[in-house]
């Protein structure tokens, strides 16, 4: 197969990478920086399984900066652009899905298009009735920033939604691709694969902020958090996993998915989908206030990104301790390796750790490291089992 995938970022070049073991596959962006890296055998993002494929692989992967010479000729066409959620429209923003449609129509009308990207509930159908062309399918993506190739290459599992015969030309293809046996895989209606991707983050957000309230319990009574959340991990139906107590769900996912399922549950009666919004907000008002009531001149906030092996920091969780402490006159500090910035929003960063550790009087870290321990007595974390 000829396959063209639009957008060079985690959710793209994952992609790109997985199927040009087997296909001819071409990478569409507009950043040259990008391209260029990539080219140069180089991963523009921080994820090991894609920086060791692209140093020892073999694969049938070019980049491209022009439109022309990236739809001409392929079979699918794979739109992996981001869509951020706009909060005055309640709305993710889909426009440059819409572009990258309309304009590899018009260069191939007989490619078919898979919309990778987390669109709202009924936007793929809309648009595919809107061109009047039905070789368009969603295929939600499951991905963890920092682990994105691994997890195309062992994925959890394929849904394609849209006519069932290139739906599953398609699944064959990401089959194949993959290194695990056995995949479980669903063939869906459109607006029912785009209800996969946005209910299934929302439920895992759902579960970050119910361990978070759990432990916001046990701190406010002096009990010991840990202890409670191993004795409900221990019922087979709950499970020990995905269960560390943090100061709330982030990254680049979980927060604006969840926002626009509240949204398409406008008109439709609902409390829990709602709560877990709210659930977030309450969880960072809490640790800041927790944070605060230790009276510090200065606070540290020891890094941004959302989790190890990442680095991203878009969205992090710890950003909204951050503001809410400034909000109070606290002069906060940045320690944060992968900013190359003096400052982030209007905060120094103190690029020296030893530095850092000894101008914080407190030292917030989402996830507690190595190297703080020293300084453990100034660290304001709920890390309790040390994974993300």
């Amino acid at each position: 197969m000829k396959i063209a995938v639009v957008g060079a970022g985690y959710v793209g070049l994952s992609n790109a990478i997985l199927l040009a073991q087997h296909n001819d596959v071409v990478l569409y962006d507009t950043n040259k920086e990008k391209l260029s890296l990539i080219n140069n055998k180089q991963s523009p993002i921080v994820d090991t399984e894609i920086t060791n494929f692209l140093h020892n692989k073999a694969l049938k992967l070019s980049c491209t900066n022009k439109r022309e010479f990236a739809y001409t000729g392929v079979d699918f066409i794979i739109i992996a652009t981001p869509t951020d959620y706009d909060p005055i429209d309640n709305y993710f923003d889909t426009q440059s899905v819409e572009n990258v449609a309309e304009q590899a129509l018009a260069i191939n009308p007989v490619a078919t298009l898979v919309i990778k990207s987390t669109v709202p509930v009924g936007f793929t159908k809309e648009l595919s009735q809107r061109l009047n062309n039905r070789n368009i399918l969603f295929s939600p993506e499951f991905l963890r920033e920092g682990s994105a190739l691994h997890d195309n290459l062992y994925p959890s599992r394929i849904i394609v939604g849209g006519e069932l015969e290139k739906a599953q030309q398609f699944s064959s293809l990401m089959e194949r691709a993959a290194h695990k046996k056995n995949i479980s895989v669903l063939h869906t209606e459109l607006t029912e694969a785009e209800a996969v991707k946005l209910f299934s983050n929302t439920y895992l957000a759902m579960r970050v902020a119910y361990f978070n309230e759990l432990d916001t319990y046990a701190e406010t009574h002096g009990l010991n958090s840990q202890q409670i959340i191993q004795g409900v991990g221990l019922d087979p139906r709950i499970g020990d996993h995905y269960n560390n107590p943090s100061f709330g769900y982030g990254g680049y996912c979980l927060p604006k998915d969840t926002k626009q399922l509240k949204a398409n549950y406008q008109s439709v009666p609902n409390s829990l989908i709602s709560a877990i919004v709210e659930a977030n907000s309450t969880r960072k008002d809490f640790i800041a206030n927790a944070v605060l009531k230790r009276n510090p001149n200065v606070v540290g906030i020891y890094c941004l990104v959302m989790k190890s092996g990442s680095d991203n920091v878009r969205s992090s969780a710890i950003q909204g301790i951050m503001k809410r402490i400034k909000a109070k006159g606290v002069e906060v500090i940045v320690y944060e390796p992968v900013l190359n910035e003096p400052e982030f929003f209007h905060s120094i960063v103190v690029n020296d750790l030893q530095s850092f550790k000894q101008q914080a009087d407190v030292i917030v870290a989402n996830r507690l490291s190595n190297e703080i321990r020293d300084v453990q007595h100034k660290v304001y974390t709920r890390d309790l089992f040390g994974n993300d």
